[in-house]
């Protein structure tokens, strides 16, 4: 079943019901419209005479004005009850109060997404970690075009647009991993632009934090130890990001822990070691149009590096 059917947060839940509400009404509609069309067929069905004609009456016309007017302004209702409760958020973290600092903010770029937890310290890319039952206040914003935030089973969309925060809930009712995706068309690779909401029970959500804060250990081995200086001697220092290190950079993916990611390349790739060599020999060949060009790296290298990224846990 599409994860859309599998709402997993009040929110979700909230827009899955008002859908069916809808569904339901518009197929009463389309009864009643199907049964008189049937009726008026089958009493015009002769061809010899022309069926008795009626000229209007002004209490019918009355009724088919009201009526249609009266489920109209239902479904504007329940849907503005629906936009109420979704966005509904206590003072202290009003929308409107640019004072109140959300938990996260996730940064679109092409064609990735750029994740600050605010009071860990923690960035990453591409996967957002929240505990289970709470509430999370994220902000939304964009560095280059218009993208849209959309994690079918928790929430409904939102565009992260350049030059403005917009802002959303995210919650989930149980543990598990939650595909997000780009659903407005950001450029050539805006289908792989996806990204993973890991909800985890309040102690696990603890023990991932107290890893992500943990400094990165040195390499251990030859490749790894000469994979670290490479990295800093090459122009990775120029885009990315690793604490404890030089590198902090911000116009690529934070690679602080990227080890313990399960994608690659907004989910053009499962993380492995392999993956991970095939994408920095020539990340044009699996992702045409990223911003990491291919720098034309040996073999050599190519295997330090890994070695070295692979430490980052």
């Amino acid at each position: 079943m599409f994860p859309v059917f599998r709402p997993e947060s009040p929110q979700a839940q909230a827009i899955f019901d008002l859908f069916w509400l809808v569904m339901l009404i518009s197929a009463g509609i389309f009864t009643v419209v199907a049964v008189l069309i049937i009726v008026a067929l089958w009493r015009g069905r002769s061809r010899v005479e022309l069926p008795t004609q009626e000229f209007g009456s002004a209490r019918s016309e009355m009724y088919w004005m009201v009526g249609p007017a009266i489920v109209v302004v239902w479904i504007a209702a329940i849907s503005a009850n629906l936009i109420l409760t979704v966005n509904a958020v206590p003072a202290i973290h009003s929308p409107h109060d640019a004072s109140a600092e959300p938990e996260i903010t996730v940064i679109g770029h092409q064609w990735w997404w750029e994740v600050r937890h605010h009071a860990s310290g923690i960035v990453s890319a591409n996967e957002i970690y929240i505990p289970v039952g709470k509430r999370i206040r994220v902000r939304l914003q964009s560095a280059d075009v218009i993208h849209s935030f959309w994690v079918p089973q928790l929430a409904r969309k939102m565009d992260a647009i350049p030059g403005r925060d917009n802002f959303i809930w995210l919650e989930a009712n149980n543990p598990g991993g939650y595909q997000g995706l780009c659903s407005e068309f950001c450029g050539t690779q805006h289908a792989w632009m996806n990204f993973k909401v890991y909800a985890l029970p309040p102690g696990e959500y603890a023990a991932w934090e107290s890893a992500r804060l943990a400094a990165p250990a040195d390499p251990a081995g030859a490749d790894a130890t000469a994979g670290q200086r490479l990295f800093g001697s090459l122009s990775c220092v120029n885009c990315h990001a690793i604490n404890g290190t030089g590198a902090v950079a911000t116009i690529g993916p934070d690679l602080s822990h990227i080890a313990s990611r399960k994608e690659l390349a907004g989910g053009a790739l499962e993380n492995s070691p392999e993956n991970l060599a095939r994408w920095l020999a020539d990340p044009q060949a699996i992702k045409p149009g990223c911003k990491m060009p291919n720098f034309r790296l040996t073999e050599p290298h190519v295997r330090q590096l890994v070695a070295y990224l692979e430490t980052l846990e």
